[in-house]
């Protein structure tokens, strides 16, 4: 059902794009982007009908990878480019501009079920690495944990992968799900599932977080308060140790419809959808970053 709405709405938003003298933005990439910049596209059109805009996932490599093929005018990334992607890039004549549209408190996730409350880094990152197998080794139930995590081409995996799992591989028990819905669900319904997702994916239509739901708190180490990505300010701040940036890359500075697209998305009626959206606006050192890059 949700691939047929996605279609849908791409298909939509290329009706926009009938008309000849019509302009096309296509973009591609996280999945972790999908939903905040479909509904960003949205509004954007209502204004402007003389675009179309085409937003599809596949994740962050994928979006990545068409950019320094030039078959997109914008990439989605929850995760910055690699150095490989722009040696690739500039090998094919590609000169990545890096921009940051939102931030977002990775949320690491568990049944509402489950008595646990908070989490150190440290323990997060051997659950995910296997070391850690049984709740009851980190003041839980008897109960042995399940892994939810994404596919490798994900930019969610890799910043995990990076930030928490200190480069060292996933455990092969692993189960790698499309999307942070996928996660959502099937820690819903598993009382020993964990899993990391956007802060945005857990909540429901009404602003809170979702039933048979529980967003852990995070602590920089066993000597740290635990906070929760929960409070904007703690993200924000820095305070919350797994918050990342969400980018966007062109191929040179975007002209035409493209740029103007960005520039909304970063204006405060932007900002303001992502908010509403359950992710926080550009802010401090982000700030000073989109405005070197010309935004």
């Amino acid at each position: 059902m949700k691939k047929l709405i996605l279609l849908s709405l791409v298909f939509g938003l290329l009706l926009g794009c009938s008309k000849s003298s019509q302009q096309l933005i296509q973009i591609k990439g996280s999945d972790t982007l999908i939903n905040l910049v479909q509904r960003l596209s949205e509004v954007y059109i209502e204004q402007h009908q003389d675009v179309g805009i085409a937003v599809t996932g596949g994740g962050s490599g994928v979006g990545i990878a068409a950019l320094i093929a030039n078959r997109i005018e914008v990439a989605n990334a929850s995760r910055e480019m690699k150095e490989k992607e722009y040696e690739a890039a500039r090998e094919h004549g590609v000169e990545p501009v890096e921009i940051v549209i939102g931030i977002d408190g990775l949320s690491v996730t568990v049944n509402s079920d489950n008595p646990v409350n908070s989490l150190t880094i440290d323990q997060i990152g051997a659950i995910f690495r296997g070391d850690i197998t049984n709740w009851s080794e980190v003041g839980g139930p008897n109960m042995p944990i399940s892994l939810y995590g994404r596919q490798a081409n994900s930019g969610t995996y890799a910043f995990f992968q990076e930030f928490v799992l200190d480069k060292k591989d996933y455990s092969q028990k692993m189960m790698q799900m499309n999307g942070n819905a996928q996660i959502i669900e099937g820690i819903k319904a598993d009382k020993g599932g964990i899993g990391y997702v956007g802060i945005g994916y857990v909540f429901d239509d009404k602003g809170h977080v979702m039933e048979s739901l529980k967003v852990l708190e995070v602590a920089k180490d066993a000597s740290s308060q635990p906070v929760s990505p929960l409070n904007a300010e703690n993200v924000k701040s820095g305070l919350y140790p797994i918050a990342r940036a969400l980018y966007q890359y062109t191929n040179g500075m975007p002209k035409g419809a493209a740029k103007d697209f960005i520039a909304f998305e970063l204006s405060p009626d932007g900002q303001k959808i992502v908010e509403d959206m359950g992710f926080y606006p550009v802010s401090g050192k982000y700030l000073e970053q989109n405005k070197k890059a010309g935004f």
